[in-house]
């Protein structure tokens, strides 16, 4: 009669244990992972909210960073960009002291069809002492002019590195009359 007990608290221990396991599975490892992923969310959403709250703060600057930027982009008319572009190089290397070798326009325009921008790219050459080249370098990247730097070169003209040959191109955002129009 014991062997009987015996096995039937066995049965019944190995029941509890599949109907728990079975619990485990079906009902608290979905619920875990469901709040898990509950919790996921709203952290994303708190960041979200916080992101969109500080945009709001910064509304006012980055319209006015966007205006900024919008003005100084390129005029649509290439002819008057390339002018723009040619009076400035000029402009920056007479103040900086170097010797515009040539300078070069190319229209780029975008591979989107439907882009709202265009490029026009810029490349010139110049020649001048280390100084020199700084000071024109960075007149170029401190222009409140929509221009990108994209390929800088430099080189030694004599054996002691004293005057230096640059090689400059920038590209010039342009941008669409229907988008000329600000926020």
């Amino acid at each position: 009669m014991e062997t009987k007990n015996r096995e039937k608290m066995l049965l019944i221990a190995v029941a509890a244990c599949v109907g728990l396991y079975l619990i485990n599975l079906i009902v608290i490892t979905p619920l875990a992972s469901s709040w898990s992923a509950r919790q996921k969310k709203i952290a994303d959403l708190k960041t979200d909210i916080s992101n969109g709250l500080d945009l709001e703060k910064s509304a006012s600057s980055i319209t006015s960073q966007w205006s900024r930027m919008f003005t100084n982009t390129l005029p649509v008319n290439s002819t008057k960009a390339e002018s723009l572009l040619f009076k400035n190089f000029q402009d920056w290397a007479a103040a900086s002291r170097v010797n515009i070798v040539s300078m070069k326009p190319e229209r780029k325009d975008s591979e989107d069809p439907d882009a709202t921008y265009k490029n026009e790219e810029w490349h010139a050459d110049a020649t001048g002492n280390i100084g020199q080249i700084f000071d024109f370098l960075y007149k170029v990247e401190s222009s409140p002019m929509g221009l990108k730097v994209d390929y800088v070169e430099v080189a030694s003209r004599d054996d002691r590195g004293i005057q230096l040959a640059l090689s400059l191109t920038v590209s010039g955002l342009i941008l669409n009359p229907p988008t000329n129009s600000v926020p």
